[in-house]
């Protein structure tokens, strides 16, 4: 490490397997938390290469708990995170959305390193018992077409760098890794970055794949459709920026938003959406991000009509009943 950390002070790069390694050390216990430290900060001072991001993400698959779930053909919806609004769970409460709809879904998630709460909080609060066994995953996607995967279960580089992610509690290079780490290895996913050159960056990484995926970023920096404003879209077909009103909605504010300032607080806005009882802003976030996840699926799909199969999932109550059933199966 100490040898890393001198070339990293000397303004050099790490390669695709010196990236590699050095995460697969760090999950091994070779260093100490100071040290840690000081290499997740030498990535908040300067950007991330495709090399580096490609082996730390090599390092994390290789590690994984791996689970095969391939014959569901989900899709993950994920955030980075690290993006500083504090938003309520918008993709958690997408992806009980998309499967009210009737879409399979296999979330990765975790605790909140740099908001109030992560998916992994909210999931937990309602009571679920975080699992690695995939018969029970199989059943849950059975009955209700969610299953949830707890990062730190499924990768130990995860579980040994979040004490000190909690403690920066700023954005690092694990909010980029998050979203390309999912255990299952979906071949489809709908990731939100929170600015544009992650989004190119991760553009890049996944025209090498054959999953289908889109990358959604909001212009003032969400990493996910907030309808705050204008939001760009990448997928294999297409860049677009999309304005809120041509898909029919209204623009909200940050405020309108807000995730609140506990858990608990979090736990109860969750609650609020998938009763039908929460704000139209906080409704409309959801169901903008569940269509264009939708629309991950079924490519040909027009947005608008995706729009319209989210918006009748989560107000006929379908989403509400996903969560209902998949905690029956997790608790």
């Amino acid at each position: 490490m100490k040898t890393l950390l001198y070339k990293l002070f000397e303004h050099s790069y790490l390669d695709r397997n010196e990236s590699r390694e050095v995460l697969i050390r760090m999950a091994q216990g070779a260093y100490n938390e100071s040290q840690i430290t000081a290499f997740i900060t030498v990535f908040l001072m300067r950007s991330i290469t495709t090399d580096e991001l490609s082996g730390f993400r090599d390092a994390l698959l290789e590690l994984r708990i791996p689970v095969d779930l391939s014959e569901y053909n989900a899709i993950d919806i994920v955030g980075t995170g690290g993006d500083n609004k504090n938003t309520f769970n918008i993709s958690t409460c997408a992806c009980l959305t998309v499967a009210g709809a009737g879409y399979n879904v296999v979330k990765h998630g975790n605790y909140g390193s740099t908001s109030v709460s992560g998916a992994s909080n909210v999931i937990e609060m309602h009571g679920v018992k975080f699992t690695r066994d995939p018969d029970v995953m199989k059943r849950s996607l059975d009955a209700c077409n969610f299953a949830y995967l707890h990062a730190q279960f499924f990768n130990p580089a995860l579980k040994v760098v979040a004490p000190v992610r909690k403690a920066l509690a700023v954005r690092t290079f694990f909010n980029m890794l998050g979203p390309l780490v999912n255990p299952t290895l979906p071949g489809r996913q709908m990731l939100g970055v929170y600015n544009l050159k992650l989004a190119r960056l991760y553009h890049y990484l996944y025209q090498q794949t054959d999953i289908d995926y889109t990358i959604v970023n909001s212009l003032d920096g969400y990493d996910e459709v907030s309808l705050t404003g204008e939001f760009k879209v990448f997928c294999r077909r297409e860049e677009r920026v999309y304005s809120p009103e041509e898909l029919g909605f209204s623009r909200c504010t940050g405020g309108d938003l807000d995730g609140g300032n506990t858990a608990e607080e979090a736990s109860a806005l969750f609650d609020r959406v998938m009763d039908g009882s929460a704000t139209q802003a906080q409704t409309n976030a959801v169901i903008v991000n569940a269509a264009f996840a939708i629309r991950t699926v079924c490519p040909h799909q027009p947005i608008d009509e995706c729009i319209s199969i989210a918006r009748e999932s989560l107000e006929s109550g379908k989403a509400k009943q996903v969560m209902k059933t998949f905690v029956e199966i997790n608790s």
